[in-house]
């Protein structure tokens, strides 16, 4: 059962992947994508994309996972793409969106497809810490983990410091006063910047995935020396926007030419319809209530239950060379290798991606995730 509008079939996919609903997800009627169901017993494997993304984000490395043997899920994550059962009004309660709930849609999606463990978890963005929160929570479930694109610097501590200064006003007080598109994201006004921009839904994504990948050849990012307005300034646009810019004005300024748009074969014009069709559909609030939920320091509190814990099952960490989110919090890409993953396996920068990188490299993230696979449960094995 694939999804329809219209009667037309809205994600066109390669024989072999399968979309459906499952029920009763956490409250949810979840879309997912599938490969690798036509044979029972497949160890399972769960992928969960970030922003603005949908489960479509995965269709490149699917099939090579499910013909090495897995079963291959990716659901519509709650506030995206056909999942339906969620509230995407700005003045909606947030609770259902913070990071433990989104954790629970996972265990429940888990559960009802009849599942008592997952072979890995593997998250790319917003889904990378997910990801970790699956770890850090059910590693009974969970039995390995991979990080993408976003470097998981470990749950908050039990007593929160507040900053000596405001990194917001000391943003916006520098000589191009900035902003951090996070806040921006939580703010009332960002859904409709881009639903509703002068480009269209359409036009506002093509800019947007092509300004954070490695098409945009000015995208090369270093380590950041800290957490302060002159160093967060180093960063592109699409991370500290200028102080007066939505983020349609922002990505406007990078769409790419005809020329680039018909040779982009990670992200042909009708993949990119897919994700305009859903967008356009619901907006970007249910993905922005996410962000809300991480910048609130009231939602965000609850993560601190897991204060000083660590990840201690098989990780993996993989990212493009060109993408900035590697570093766009200093310190967290070395204390998830230092201190925070006990079991951390590698930390893949691949060469001609940036932020997409499952996208624009998913040969190189095929061999990374089959052989990170092949040694976790070599390691369980021998250690569990």
């Amino acid at each position: 059962m694939g999804v329809e509008e219209n009667g037309v079939d809205v994600i066109p996919l390669p024989t072999g992947i399968r979309s459906r609903f499952v029920d009763g997800i956490n409250g949810l009627r979840m879309h997912v994508l599938e490969a690798g169901f036509e044979s029972k017993g497949r160890p399972l494997l769960l992928l969960l994309h970030g922003f603005p993304e949908i489960a479509y984000s995965w269709r490149r490395v699917m099939l090579p996972l499910a013909e090495a043997g897995y079963y291959v899920v990716a659901p519509d994550q709650r506030g995206y793409g056909w999942t339906e059962g969620w509230d995407g009004r700005f003045e909606s309660d947030l609770s259902s969106f913070t990071m433990l709930s989104i954790v629970r849609d996972a265990l429940a999606l888990v559960d009802s497809l009849g599942y008592s463990s997952v072979a890995s978890v593997i998250g790319h963005d917003f889904g990378s810490p997910v990801a970790a929160y699956c770890a850090l929570s059910r590693n009974d479930l969970f039995r390995s983990v991979v990080m993408m694109s976003a470097p998981f610097g470990g749950p908050p501590p039990f007593k929160y410091e507040k900053p000596i200064r405001d990194i917001h006003a000391d943003l916006a007080a520098l000589e191009r006063p900035r902003k951090h598109y996070q806040w921006y994201y939580s703010t009332a006004a960002a859904n409709d910047d881009m639903w509703l921009c002068d480009q269209g839904v359409h036009a506002f994504l093509r800019a947007y995935f092509h300004y954070k990948s490695a098409d945009w050849t000015e995208n090369k990012p270093f380590r950041l020396r800290e957490w302060s307005a002159s160093e967060l300034a180093k960063m592109p646009t699409y991370y500290i926007m200028d102080r007066d810019a939505t983020m349609g004005e922002t990505v406007r300024s990078f769409m790419p030419s005809a020329a680039k748009i018909a040779a982009c074969e990670w992200l042909r014009d009708d993949e990119l319809a897919v994700y305009a069709t859903a967008y356009e559909r619901t907006g970007f609030q249910g993905g922005l209530q996410w962000y809300r939920c991480m910048t609130n320091p009231i939602t965000a509190s609850e993560l601190s239950l897991f204060a000083g814990r660590k990840i201690d099952i098989p990780s993996c960490f993989i990212a493009g060379s060109c993408d900035w989110g590697v570093y766009q919090r200093p310190g967290d890409a070395e204390r998830m290798q230092q201190e925070i993953c006990t079991r951390m396996s590698g930390f893949h920068l691949l060469e001609g991606a940036g932020h997409w990188v499952q996208q624009e490299q998913p040969e190189a993230v095929i061999e990374h995730l089959l052989a990170f696979l092949a040694s976790s449960n070599n390691d369980r094995n021998g250690v569990d």
